[in-house]
């Protein structure tokens, strides 16, 4: 069996959440090393294996605040996707994904987002300043080699895109990701800052499965039908409905985005910029 190309830390108190996850992330490219969330154990024991992690998934609630504080106190930063509710609240630091427990079939394309956010955020640029330096720089250049000299987007796997699933696969995908909008949607006008943790969860997912436009469409505009009929059985008014259209173009603003990133910056000059997009090409293909 190959060994993982990425380890990552479940600080998971819940085992039937553990095995989901291990399901959710299947035979890919990630591995899973369970850790104690035990205040006591887990310095000692995030130490212990703090040379083989690459990330870490964090059930919510299940690590005080005494815990992620001592957590950033010694520097042990690691690119984070955090399991519950999406609350608008950061748990572990800014660069840290959210991902609710029944749409973890969205988790592999968490991770891979998580790694690249914590990388362009660079948060342990700091740690230079203090005594866990060369742990911090060690920590980002083993991403960086594990990931490609440009970065998580050129890595996109090809076996993750949609197009690429089984059947089975296909349809727990969608539906993971028609809650992943409906979250999005429920929350858009009333908080913001969750709205905003459930569009890049969205987003995220889209781009490294490489969605069609249409499809991300077609979620949305299902939605607010469902909604509209519901809301007419129910002799109610359904015009409001047409203001979440700044949702929709909100979601692919952010997605433009995403993929105005996948193009390598001009420093790297044409001849680096013709690689990539040949690299991006073998991946579409």
């Amino acid at each position: 069996m190959e060994v993982p190309e990425l380890v990552i830390g479940a600080l998971l108190q819940n085992e039937l959440l553990l095995d989901s996850c291990r399901l959710g992330l299947g035979e890919g490219r990630y591995g899973i090393r369970p850790i104690s969330t035990d205040p006591g154990k887990l310095l000692a024991e995030l130490q212990s294996c703090w040379d083989g992690l690459d990330g870490v998934l964090i059930e919510q609630g299940v690590l005080n605040g005494s815990s992620l504080d001592l957590l950033r106190a010694q520097g042990l930063m690691l690119p984070a996707v955090v399991i519950g509710a999406v609350n608008g609240q950061t748990t572990y630091h800014e660069a840290e994904l959210h991902l609710p427990a029944d749409q973890l079939a969205q988790l592999p394309y968490s991770l891979d987002a998580a790694v690249c956010n914590f990388l362009e955020k660079r948060l342990l640029k700091t740690a230079q300043q203090d005594h866990h330096a060369q742990g911090a720089w060690r920590l980002s250049q083993r991403l960086e080699e594990r990931l490609g000299f440009l970065g998580v987007y050129y890595k996109r796997d090809p076996q993750l895109f949609l197009r690429n699933l089984s059947d089975a696969e296909q349809s727990e995908l969608i539906q993971s990701l028609k809650r992943s909008y409906r979250d999005l949607l429920l929350s858009y006008f009333r908080d913001p800052a969750a709205a905003n943790q459930a569009i890049e969860s969205f987003v995220n997912t889209a781009f490294f499965s490489d969605l069609p436009i249409t499809k991300a469409v077609e979620i949305h505009m299902n939605l607010i039908d469902g909604w509209s009929k519901q809301l007419r059985v129910e002799g109610h008014q359904s015009e409001f409905l047409q203001d979440y259209r700044l949702a929709l173009l909100d979601v692919m603003a952010h997605l433009c985005e995403m993929y105005r990133r996948s193009i390598p910056p001009e420093p790297l000059g044409s001849f680096a910029r013709s690689k990539a997009a040949d690299r991006l090409q073998e991946e579409s293909s």
